[in-house]
């Protein structure tokens, strides 16, 4: 059962944390702000990945040839040249 119910666009979720999380997407709403350059995110988890740019991290390696990647979407896309 999904009583949780988005007043915007009628989805239901099972949990009223998902349901909160979702209506973020309905607002333009950016609470999380990096310190460095600015830029604004919906989600903690995507400013925790774009620090990472400015951190120098890059914990993908890949696995053929070593070239590090500070996100797992960008170490998949280099891996199709293998």
């Amino acid at each position: 059962d999904k009583p949780h119910k988005c007043g915007e666009c009628g989805k239901s979720f099972g949990l009223s944390t998902a349901l909160v999380q979702h209506q973020r997407s309905h607002s333009s709403g950016k609470p999380f702000q990096c310190g460095d350059c600015g830029k604004s995110f919906s989600w903690s988890s995507h400013l925790d990945r774009h620090r990472r740019i400015h951190m120098g991290e890059k914990p993908f390696r890949c696995g053929d040839c070593g070239k590090s990647f500070s996100q797992s979407s960008h170490l998949e896309r280099h891996q199709r040249v293998h």
